[in-house]
């Protein structure tokens, strides 16, 4: 079975370059496990492996649901409406996911409460900016940074521009990549991986 460039990185180090990625990775472990233990204890659901900011962790509420293996780089999501996140979904620093508005016809101005669902492989690059009448950004879609959403994204679309349209389809999304490696809290799977390098000598 061929192995993936994740694997084949860490399975090829010295016991001693594999020592030095443990020291490199200690401290966002306990970083990240505390961010999933305060956003958990404030109504959240996060998945396995997932990391997120702890000022995003403190402001966590029932309406934050994030699938295992994510990394959320921002902590400007409005959880005001419910915010379902998927699994393996990268989403960049200084995004930022509006999920309430006004109705602006009304005469009253009423609040009007929306949320979003971002499902699994999505990737969300630094600076985009998600509308409340975005609702569903679908499995693989890719929203370029800076991009300005303001309707749904549909499935593998790679989305540009103010206001955003699509400019091409994506072929492949990132199965090999372990999503959490990105910031450095993969200590869990660097480890068992670098131990099953035993059973393929």
């Amino acid at each position: 079975m061929s192995r993936t460039k994740y694997e084949l990185d860490i399975q090829n180090r010295s016991l001693f370059r594999y020592y030095l990625g443990i020291g490199a990775r200690l401290k966002k472990y306990f970083y990240y496990s505390y961010s999933r233990y305060v956003a958990r204890k404030k109504g959240a659901i996060i998945g396995e492996n997932t990391v997120l900011p702890l000022s995003l962790a403190k402001r966590a509420n029932e309406n934050l649901v994030i699938g295992k293996n994510s990394s959320i780089q921002t902590d400007l999501i409005d959880l005001r409406a419910k915010v379902t996140i998927g699994s393996n979904v990268i989403i960049g620093s200084g995004v930022e996911i509006l999920t309430c508005s006004h109705a602006i016809d009304s005469p009253d101005w009423e609040f009007k409460s929306y949320g979003i669902t971002i499902e699994d492989y999505v990737w969300i690059a630094t600076r985009a900016f998600i509308l409340p009448s975005c609702r569903s950004i679908a499995y693989g879609a890719v929203c370029a940074a800076g991009a300005v959403v303001a309707k749904d994204v549909e499935s593998m679309n790679v989305i540009s521009g103010n206001p955003a349209i699509t400019i091409k389809d994506r072929k492949q999304v990132h199965t090999n990549l372990v999503v959490s490696s990105l910031l450095g809290a993969d200590l869990m799977i660097y480890k068992e991986t670098f131990k099953n390098r035993k059973k393929i000598k």
